[in-house]
């Protein structure tokens, strides 16, 4: 008795009965292993993917690490068991009988992506009676003949038929007649009319002559036999049972070339285009990525992955110096203190952020996703749009000039926003952005940071807890522009008072006129100007300055223009909420005008410039590419500070709350609960913070919470679910949380806002 396994898009797996160890196929067919190479059989290869039952197991006969998804068997399976869970495999390409099986590989490259994948299987009554009675002679006779018939459909025609087609192999079995029309089952990626034309006739007019499943997404067109392109009757239509997506190419088929041609190319490899990069991957969707020369992108490389690196190291040293902190726990650190090594640090940044690129590039690897180590364009070629490959330093000489693809995904990400009149020195050591002061290339004892944003402050931590001297320039009228004023004002006084000794110096509506180093190796000077007045305030000479007044984004030279793209302000790409590019923004009430097939996520586009929400853009632009259109909501995505304490937070502000309470007529609710009534965060000697919830007093329904405090960054995600999936307070404050830990502070305020008091 055979299980029949769902076809992959570019393959399947066959299954074989776990035989007695004297006939187990491994140990009959290994030493063909080596002559059929690993596009053949691999049968003496770990086997990680298998099916469970509850009385009989099959084990795949081959396998390729590409990708996996997970489908259920249909067919004959015993009573018993009924329906079992199985995992197929990518990139094998099979055919397979009842009682044995015969295959052949091709590499996965070979086959175009996005295509519907058809397990058709025929079968007779003396099929299954024969496994259920255990009838010994005909099972081993139908297993040494499939034991030939692999032999011959390998070797018949030379080493080279490990590059031919289940279709081929299973035509010369039947020309041969040693493979028996009815007990055929047989998996392939192949058209409907192309099995036809592979299966007897008779099979295949038989009513058992079925599709048993699809099971990856195709990206577009009707079935062609030359391209091995499909409806989008795939997993997308079977598994919500809808109907077939339909999906508008930016570029025809018809555009390709001999290079390969994709179901997506990403342009880009940062947090964004890594995320749709997997996701498109495991939607069967033939996926490339440029890299532009910069796996990981900003987050990786330049910022948030050294970024916190550094502050670990902060946090440590901080905890060190604050001597009361550390007597109160009955601690004492005596001698000369805490040294800091800033070559020790930079090193411990660096290790990390290589860790991390290491993990992004294996999982591309893993996944079968093609890299391109380029800077892409998108340029019109004989009247089509193509992504144009441009060399970089490090780019291999088998570079092809361009690919074809019949969707892009933008994910160029961002740079440094340098204001007027600033000047850097040669090696960005004095006058420093934050993509160069990640590395930390020296300590300085004095720092003035212009722009006291996200990035503005975290380095503010990071050099005051190692011992520098730091005066902050914002053009605002009060310390972090944007976040809620409550929770920024108790920021203030949390973050720029922690060291008594050496507070941090704040400048609020003030800007930094003209930032330029003295001499070499002398001090930068910094000239103030009014931001309302625009009259000279002063003149600071710190040791270095680091400018962080935000970022702008990567979109020149990506050849935008040629589609008739018109950017919007700072040259962010105009979106919709599927991340779709707009020919430009729409005036009034005039519609949008989609540029088809064309996508962008990330900073590139504006909407929000963190990874977490490039990466949430990444699966929207996926899912829309695969038929299932996806949006993303701003107010869902939470936000974090990584300082010490850190601040958090997700949706509407207390200002922006009350607007919309008074627009749509309900009353706005507030709950705050303290750190200081936490018993963790007593015991951590942690009680600076606390939490505002607010809500709608009609229903209940969350509308955004704000926090500062110990690990506020991890507290938001409970409040981020509050609200993405419309809960309400009561709903919340029923809800069990842990004793004693910090998510109890969460706890306390679903309950207060509940008219409840538990804590």
């Amino acid at each position: 008795m055979h299980t029949p396994v769902n076809a992959a898009e570019i393959g399947c797996v066959c299954y074989w009965p776990q035989f007695p160890r004297a006939i187990r196929p491994p140990e009959l067919l290994q030493s063909r292993q080596s002559r059929t190479n690993s596009a053949a059989l691999n049968l003496g290869l770990p086997q990680p993917y298998e099916t469970q039952a509850k009385q009989r197991q099959w084990v795949p006969i081959s396998r390729r690490l590409q990708d996996t998804d997970t489908t259920e068997c249909e067919g004959e399976v015993p009573r018993s068991v009924g329906r079992e869970t199985s995992t197929v495999t990518p990139g094998t390409f099979s055919c397979q009988m009842r009682f044995g099986a015969t295959k052949m590989s091709r590499e996965p490259a070979s086959f175009t992506s996005g295509v519907s994948a058809a397990a058709v299987e025929t079968s007779s009554s003396w099929t299954p009676a024969m496994a259920g009675r255990k009838y010994r002679a005909p099972f081993l006779f139908s297993f040494f003949v499939s034991v030939v018939s692999l032999l011959l459909c390998s070797f018949a025609d030379g080493v080279s038929t490990h590059r031919s087609t289940a279709s081929d192999c299973v035509s010369h079995l039947h020309q041969s007649g040693q493979l028996p029309s009815q007990t055929l089952s047989f998996s392939s990626v192949h058209s409907p009319a192309f099995v036809a034309s592979t299966v007897p006739r008779h099979a295949a007019s038989s009513s058992s002559f079925r599709a048993v499943s699809t099971l990856m997404p195709s990206a577009q067109a009707p079935w062609t036999e030359s391209t091995q392109s499909a409806t989008a009757d795939a997993v997308i239509g079977s598994r919500r049972n809808g109907p077939s997506p339909s999906v508008s190419p930016l570029f025809s088929t018809s555009s390709a070339k001999a290079d390969e041609q994709f179901d997506v190319t990403i342009i880009g490899l940062g947090v964004g285009g890594h995320a749709a990069a997997l996701h498109a991957a495991a939607l069967g969707l033939k996926t490339a990525v440029v890299s532009g020369g910069d796996p990981g992108g900003t987050c990786v490389n330049r910022g948030c992955v050294p970024s916190k690196a550094l502050l670990a190291t902060a946090k440590r040293v901080k905890m060190l110096r604050n001597k009361h902190h550390m007597a109160a726990m009955g601690l004492e650190i005596g001698g000369d203190g805490i040294r800091v090594d800033p070559r020790g640090v930079s090193k411990h940044a660096t290790g990390v952020v290589d860790k991390v690129r290491s993990g992004l590039l294996g999982s591309l690897a893993s996944h079968g996703i093609a890299l391109y180590d380029a800077r892409g364009k998108i340029e019109k070629v004989d009247g089509q749009p193509r992504v144009v490959l441009e060399r970089t330093p490090t780019s291999p000489s088998s570079l092809p000039t361009s690919i074809s693809t019949k969707n892009i995904i933008l994910a160029p990400g961002s740079l440094p926003f340098v204001p007027p009149g600033v000047t850097f020195d040669k090696e960005q050591k004095q006058v420093m952005t934050s993509d160069t002061c990640v590395t930390l290339p020296w300590l300085p004892s004095e720092v003035c940071i212009v722009g006291s944003g996200y990035i503005g402050l975290e380095f503010m931590d990071v050099f005051t807890s190692l011992g520098s001297e730091v005066t902050m320039v914002e053009a605002g009228p009060r310390l972090l522009p944007g976040v809620d004023k409550e929770i920024a004002k108790l920021a203030e006084r949390l973050l720029l008072q922690q060291f008594k000794e050496r507070p941090v110096k704040l400048h609020t509506n003030t800007l930094a006129s003209q930032v330029k180093p003295v001499s070499p190796h002398g001090p930068v000077e910094v000239e103030l100007t009014d931001a309302k007045t625009k009259q000279k305030k002063g003149t600071l000479y710190p040791d270095a300055c680091l400018i962080a007044t935000g970022r702008k984004p990567n979109t020149q030279n990506l050849g935008l223009e040629s589609l008739g793209i018109t950017l919007k302000r700072g040259g962010f790409v105009p979106v919709d909420a599927c991340m779709r590019v707009l020919k430009h923004v729409p005036e009034g009430s005039e519609q949008p005008e989609v540029i088809s097939g064309l996508y962008c996520v990330g900073d590139a586009n504006g909407e929000m410039m963190l990874a977490h929400a490039a990466s949430a853009q990444a699966l929207a632009a996926v899912e829309t590419i695969a038929g299932r259109p996806r949006t993303v909501n701003l107010k869902h995505i939470p936000a974090a500070c990584f300082t010490s304490p850190e601040i958090a937070f997700v949706g509407d502000s207390e200002e922006s709350a009350s607007e919309l309470g008074a627009k749509e007529g309900f009353e706005v609710g507030k709950s705050v609960s303290h750190f200081r009534a936490n018993t963790k965060a007593i015991a951590e000697g942690e009680g600076d913070g606390l939490l505002k919830v607010l809500y709608r007093k009609d229903n209940g329904k969350i509308l955004g919470c704000h926090m500062i405090g110990m690990h506020a960054s991890d507290l938001i995600q409970e409040c981020t679910t509050a609200i993405a999936h419309g809960l309400t307070v009561r709903d919340l404050a029923f809800t069990v949380h842990t004793h004693p830990t910090l998510s109890e502070v969460v706890d306390a305020a679903w309950k207060k806002a509940a008219g409840m008091n538990a804590h």
